[in-house]
């Protein structure tokens, strides 16, 4: 077990909360103590109830059910939730549990009289046994069933009221009887009405009542698919709500991860382009251009396939440090290219392969080097920012929960080594590439200023 948490209310309710990894054993053996401590409690306590249930602390999304128009108020709103979405939503594949925030469940309240009940010397435990002793559902019986001597020619089953239902039938309650003949009703010394069990807490939306139902992640599960899924549900429950009833996804924490899936398709299209401006303009080379363009997405394929053997999720961050992947894709990618092509212009008479031999023997150290710069640049960002101590705190927690050990960025630059020196080995097959021609001449004027430029930085030396 990794910590407990227990609060008590003044309203008679103690919640204990026990965090443990994530093991089914744990969640039975709770389930055992608790039920061997059934015994030890007061008769109130058992006739109420004690509940044992699992739940995550991944809170997904928190739905809104309210009335547009005003016309209902939080208890309809609340019943409904409960009776007809609630237990639709905890049914939806990923979905850990689902509970109500500003739960107002139907209850019969009795509100007492005291200064009437004094001077009829009647306690309010005589109130609550009348309740008791009135409010059954008995099976009565019939009337002229066997055996029976002599026998009757009819049977006639008995059938009572049962359960009240009615704030009326509740007033109508008798508490006592009179030597004398009188009666002594509830609607004497008190008052019943249709309310809520609980006023402790309520739900508000837009300043209006409302009722919100929190939904919870099963470990392990894909939330973006629970967040579809709960969608879905909630979709195909709209055309049945009442009438002035609506819902709204209010609170959606996989906003921000299709935020940064779309952010990482964004930089991904940015690198191909910037990739192939930068490359065919300072080249003008066709062919140049083209290696970086297929590295960048084979070095992806090569991420996604190391996050896979590792068991990453795709959350936040690691999509941060995919982002980051990608950068560092392009910048070597582009120094691999153009350092080649430096040495084959240099040295013709070098085969493709051993210029590019040449080159990564020349360049590996450097783009090591620019890769260390950029993970420490993002340590050093970190650590200003005043969520630091919230990393230095919860490593532990990112390492086992979310999969994101603290080797994770370099995993990603790793990854991007093997796409310049997959750039390196397309380089080699640069003789298989025909028929793309050159196209130097039309960058003639462009090379010649960056020529010109050049030379006077040389002569100021």
């Amino acid at each position: 077990m990794r910590s407990t948490y227990d609060s008590t209310s003044n309203g008679g309710t103690n919640t204990t909360q026990l965090f443990f990894p994530q093991d089914v054993i744990n969640t039975v053996n709770t389930t055992n103590r608790v039920n061997q401590a059934l015994a030890l409690l007061p008769p109130e306590v058992q006739r109420n109830g004690v509940t044992t249930k699992k739940q995550s602390t991944s809170l997904l999304q928190v739905v809104a059910i309210y009335s547009p128009k005003g016309t209902r108020d939080a208890l309809f709103l609340s019943n409904y939730a409960k009776i007809n979405l609630l237990d639709t939503l905890k049914r939806v594949r990923g979905v850990g549990d689902a509970s109500q925030w500003g739960d107002l469940e139907y209850s019969m309240r009795i509100w007492l009289n005291l200064d009437r009940m004094a001077s009829l010397d009647i306690t309010p435990q005589d109130v609550i046994n009348a309740i008791n002793s009135q409010n059954v559902q008995a099976a009565v019986g019939r009337v002229g069933a066997a055996p029976l001597v002599p026998e009757v020619e009819f049977q006639l089953n008995i059938s009572t009221q049962g359960r009240l239902t009615t704030a009326e039938e509740f007033n109508n309650i008798i508490v006592r009887a009179n030597p004398d003949g009188g009666v002594v009703r509830i609607k004497d010394i008190a008052r019943a009405e249709l309310g809520s069990k609980s006023a402790d807490s309520l739900a508000r939306y837009n300043g209006r009542p409302g009722e919100a139902i929190a939904v919870y992640q099963s470990p392990g599960a894909n939330a973006i698919a629970v967040a579809a899924g709960v969608k879905k549900a909630l979709k195909e429950l709209e055309p049945l709500l009442p009438d002035d009833v609506a819902y709204d996804v209010m609170y959606d924490t996989t906003v921000f991860v299709n935020a940064m899936i779309h952010k990482v398709q964004k930089t991904l299209l940015e690198a191909f382009v910037l990739v192939g401006i930068v490359v065919f303009i300072f080249l003008g080379n066709l062919r140049a251009t083209l290696i970086p363009i297929i590295a960048v997405p084979v070095a992806l394929v090569g991420t996604f396939a190391v996050m896979l053997a590792l068991g990453f999720s795709a959350n936040t961050i690691s999509l941060l440090a995919l982002v980051l992947a990608i950068g560092i894709v392009v910048d070597d990618a582009i120094v691999v290219v153009e350092a080649v092509e430096h040495i084959l212009e240099t040295e013709p008479q070098l085969t493709p392969a051993e210029a590019a031999e040449k080159a990564m023997s020349q360049v590996t150290a450097p783009i090591i080097a620019i890769t260390l710069v950029l993970l420490a640049r993002v340590a050093m960002q970190l650590e200003r920012l005043e969520e630091a101590q919230f990393f230095a705190d919860s490593i532990l927690d990112l390492t086992h929960d979310y999969k994101m050990p603290v080797l994770g960025f370099p995993c990603y630059a790793l990854c991007a080594e093997i796409a310049e020196k997959t750039g390196a080995v397309l380089l080699t097959f640069y003789p298989s590439v025909g028929g793309v021609p050159e196209i130097k001449d039309y960058f003639s004027l462009f090379d010649k200023d960056i020529d010109t430029f050049v030379g006077a930085m040389k002569a100021k030396k």
